[in-house]
């Protein structure tokens, strides 16, 4: 099977784990090609995530790195065992750069989810309508079969909100992402009345930092970190104007639940945020 050309972000992650194990053993790619008997080349195709590993080979390696953390190497054999193709944003592949599929497919392995909002909602709340003029404001103007198809993605993202089971999304927004009229006057109720139904929801928090509040909060990009089945496949993912970017550095995931936790902090609680966007929606 030739290497892939375009992993996905969680192969990507598996292959960077399989690196990091071998670089705190002290180990060589060569000494890793040895034990398994292939060349180096495939191993490093393995650790940049474009030639899929079976679920044997991960154990054996992580024997040969002496990786004695079971939880972590039951989470990479998860990975490892999933098959390309199997997930429903697999049928946009080679329809929607894989940008879009590679958020839908971290919501939809997340244990938990934070979003930090700066000027949107998270594309899990967003009404069609809403989604439909955040997609059409894009510069250059979208083909129409590419706008229809961004906005059928975006909604599909939704069903990791009814499983029998959801994981508990917590969403900051702020004022600033209330007071923006996609759309127009209609459009912008109707997805601030949505916004309501859904942060009545058990599994979903949602807070507002308005702008009255003194406290600086760093909330001019929008963050979303995602919770693994351990800490240490947690990931942050960023929107940029280039396309989204991924952090699972130590560092990196640490400085950004500090944010989520300081933007909870200085946010309004759950009960006035529902008054605060209550009284926004009125005003439309």
């Amino acid at each position: 099977m030739p290497p892939r050309d375009n992993p996905s972000a969680r192969q990507v992650r598996l292959g960077t784990e399989l690196r990091k194990l071998r670089e705190r053993a002290g180990k060589t790619a060569r000494e890793a090609a040895g034990l398994l008997a292939v060349d180096q080349a495939r191993i490093s195709h393995y650790e940049s995530g474009r030639i899929g590993i079976s679920e044997e080979r991960v154990r054996r390696l992580a024997t040969f790195y002496s990786c004695h953390d079971e939880a972590l190497l039951e989470a990479l054999c998860v990975i490892a065992r999933e098959h390309r193709g199997k997930g429903w944003w697999d049928t946009y592949r080679g329809v929607l750069a894989p940008g879009f599929l590679n958020i839908a497919e971290l919501e939809h392995h997340a244990t938990y989810l934070r979003y930090l909002q700066p000027v949107t909602f998270p594309g899990v709340f967003q009404t069609e309508d809403y989604a439909r003029a955040m997609f059409g404001s894009v510069l250059p103007k979208l083909p129409s079969d590419e706008l229809e198809a961004r906005v059928e993605h975006r909604l599909k993202r939704r069903v990791i909100l009814e499983r029998e089971t959801p994981p508990k999304l917590e969403a900051v927004v702020h004022e600033a992402a209330l007071r923006m009229r996609a759309g127009g006057r209609k459009v912008a109720r109707e997805q601030l009345e949505h916004l309501l139904e859904v942060s009545e929801w058990p599994f979903v928090t949602l807070r507002v930092i308005p702008f009255a509040h003194e406290d600086f909060v760093e909330a001019t990009q929008t963050a979303l970190y995602a919770g693994g089945l351990v800490p240490q496949l947690d990931t942050v993912q960023l929107d940029t104007p280039i396309g989204g970017r991924y952090l699972d550095a130590e560092a990196d995931l640490e400085r950004y639940q500090a944010l989520l936790d300081f933007a909870r902090r200085v946010s309004l609680e759950p009960q006035e945020s529902r008054e605060f966007i209550h009284n926004i929606a009125k005003q439309l």
